[in-house]
């Protein structure tokens, strides 16, 4: 008898859910590093008080719900969202902020629809976004000066005092990102007179510029493990410049291209944040749209809207657009002459 080779799906590897997890984290890794050399231990502290948080509410709803409390918290989701909320966050954003964030992320956007595969909206940006929204003043004030522009560097116990005691000492440590101060002060200064901030250093954006590459080298990195498709981050990536360019071109009235791409939160937005392949879009020309949708809000909102980043409306828009796309995306089944896309009837 000849036996048949059959076709796809073959199983190569082991590969679990926390297993995926563990791979996000170690490829933010390099971004971290980059964070704590340029700005301090801030980032740090945030990290372990939001990731303490997200597994103590995660094993607490767990109980509530009759779930298996040791069995979920070993995806690692929760860390996870932690850590990018954490990233996300000002580095010296005031403890209590920290925590009202996490808690709404993993309670209300993560389990409040059913937990993990269940949730239409990324849990990290909806817990930033709702402090953006609810907190401006401290989640605007609270971004670290590059360390070289400082007198004193940020300790760790310099970090722990600002972040949960002493605030009125904040200024002398803190000032406006880059593409924040570019924004603001376009309008009645040139590009050269603009850039002699030190904030901009001798390059694109002190500091800022090798936290994006080292994003960016952890997201190729999660690329080369396939642990996500080109198709996101690239069409993100793309849209954004485009439109800076398109719009942008005269650096006297907007912010160049090269801010866009290399300051803010740009990297671990295409990498980390975008490609959640739970809230994403799933169909190959859906991710493209998908992508370069965010990349066009990000643009529409740094601007001409009042946020200077944007990364977290602009994934979270296209949230609520992803099963729509999808429904629209469908690829065609083998066999069948055409895909089925739409509602049924009004293909």
């Amino acid at each position: 008898m000849k036996l048949l080779n059959i076709s796809s799906p073959h199983a190569t590897r082991p590969g679990t859910t926390g297993g995926v997890m563990q791979q996000v984290l170690l490829a933010m890794l390099p971004g971290i590093a980059a964070l704590t050399y340029f700005f301090g231990m801030g980032h740090i502290i945030q990290i372990a008080l939001a990731v303490i948080v997200a597994v103590g509410a995660e094993a607490a709803v767990l109980y509530i719900r009759k779930k298996p409390i040791g069995f979920f918290l070993k995806d690692y989701s929760a860390v996870v969202t932690a850590v990018l909320l954490a990233l996300a966050l000002p580095p010296l954003t005031p403890w209590w902020i920290t925590i009202v964030a996490t808690l709404f992320a993993i309670v209300v956007a993560k389990h409040l629809y059913g937990g993990l595969g269940q949730n239409p909206f990324n849990p990290a940006m909806i817990g930033f976004a709702l402090v953006l929204i609810s907190f401006p003043v401290p989640m605007t004030t609270s971004w670290t000066a590059p360390t070289p522009i400082l007198e004193n560097a940020i300790g760790f116990s310099d970090a722990v005092t600002l972040i949960f005691s002493q605030r009125e000492t904040i200024d002398a440590y803190t000032m406006a990102t880059p593409l924040d101060l570019y924004k603001h002060k376009v309008a009645v200064a040139t590009a050269d007179e603009i850039t002699l901030d030190p904030i901009f250093g001798s390059g694109i954006a002190l500091g800022w510029e090798w936290v994006n590459i080292a994003f960016l080298i952890g997201g190729l990195y999660l690329l080369w493990r396939k642990i996500f498709t080109w198709h996101i981050p690239v069409s993100y990536l793309a849209a954004l410049t485009a439109c800076s360019i398109l719009f942008g071109w005269d650096s006297d009235r907007f912010v160049p291209t090269s801010l866009h791409i290399l300051a803010g939160a740009t990297m671990l937005g295409a990498f980390f944040i975008a490609t959640d392949p739970v809230t994403a879009s799933t169909t190959p020309l859906g991710k493209l749209i998908y992508g370069a949708g965010i990349g066009l809000f990000i643009y529409v909102i740094r601007a001409w809207g009042t946020y200077p980043d944007a990364i977290a409306f602009a994934v979270l828009l296209m949230n609520f657009a992803a099963p729509f796309i999808d429904q629209y995306t469908q690829p065609r089944t083998y066999g069948h002459a055409k895909a089925k896309r739409g509602l049924p009837g009004k293909e």
